[in-house]
């Protein structure tokens, strides 16, 4: 037997969801994944989940977007590893790609030279 859902609407996930940005603005603490997820009263792996129930997709979105940015907007603070941490296991990188096209080998000469 399945787990009735937490939520009947998308309106009210993003209710709740709205309670907890407001509560930890008021008091200063950061916005954390877990701590939504505990607001909401379900786990971090059921709101990453969450998003794949019919209707709620824009909801999960939404709140994970100001998660986000929240954390985003702190990388003009002085010290950004933090912030760098936690953007990177929401799945942002900051690699460098370098992609090389063409023929490589023309105007390429070889010369095998003896030593004295």
């Amino acid at each position: 037997m399945a787990r009735p859902p937490i939520f009947q609407t998308p309106e009210e996930f993003e209710e709740v969801a709205n309670t907890y940005f407001s509560e930890r603005t008021a008091r200063e603490l950061p916005f954390t994944v877990n701590g939504l997820a505990m607001a909401l009263g379900m786990t971090r792996e059921t709101l990453l989940r969450y998003g794949e129930k019919e209707g709620f997709s824009d909801a999960v979105k939404g709140v994970r977007a100001r998660l986000e940015d929240y954390w985003e907007s702190r990388l003009a603070g002085g010290n950004a590893a933090g912030t760098i941490f936690w953007l990177k296991n929401q799945g942002w990188s900051d690699r460098t790609e370098q992609t090389i096209t063409g023929d490589l080998l023309t105007g390429l000469t070889v010369q095998f030279v003896k030593p004295d």
